[in-house]
């Protein structure tokens, strides 16, 4: 028993000496000993242009359409652009293009109407220099919203087009 319980206070003993490594965090303080990477950046963070919540956060993962239409508005071709140059930039990384639709409708009406809005982001992006076998749509139609509710707020966000990222993880 007595060699139990010392065994047992030695391991806890180094276990808990091993967890005070004063300079764990890199002498800024910040992320596992110096990994921040020049002029404050973390990679994968939202402030690294490269990373993917740079891309949703900054530049913008989704464009809105109007009741019943896939034509892009103003709004949604700039947020395209942007993911156009993203794109460009970034060549690591391929992206699946969701459709989305609100609740009203019929199923099947919807996951048309979902394939065409994809579709309209996919083509904007094709003509704006992202190589086309980069880019794959699929279609949710009303099966995914990120809004329920049977209000017109609800609906207009669940009229969309979003840009899902896959790949860069060669760099």
């Amino acid at each position: 028993m007595n060699r139990i319980l010392t065994s047992t206070l030695l391991i806890a003993a180094l276990a808990v000496s091993a967890c005070t490594n004063p300079d764990r965090f890199g002498a800024d303080g910040m992320n596992g000993g110096g990994t921040m990477a020049p002029g404050g950046m973390i990679p994968g963070s939202a402030n690294d242009p490269s990373s993917t919540a740079y891309f949703q956060q900054a530049v913008g993962d989704r464009v809105l359409f109007e009741v019943n239409q896939s034509n892009l508005t103003p709004a949604g071709q700039a947020t395209l652009d942007g993911q156009a140059t993203w794109l460009i930039t970034n060549i690591d990384y391929q992206a699946i293009i969701e459709g989305h639709a609100d609740e009203q409708g019929t199923r099947e009406y919807n996951v048309a109407l979902g394939a065409r809005r994809a579709n309209a982001a996919r083509e904007y992006l094709i003509s704006r220099g992202v190589a086309g076998n980069r880019l794959r749509v699929v279609s949710y139609g009303k099966e995914r919203p990120i809004e329920v509710c049977s209000a017109e707020a609800c609906y207009a966000k669940n009229r969309r087009a979003v840009t899902v990222l896959a790949g860069g993880l060669s760099s």
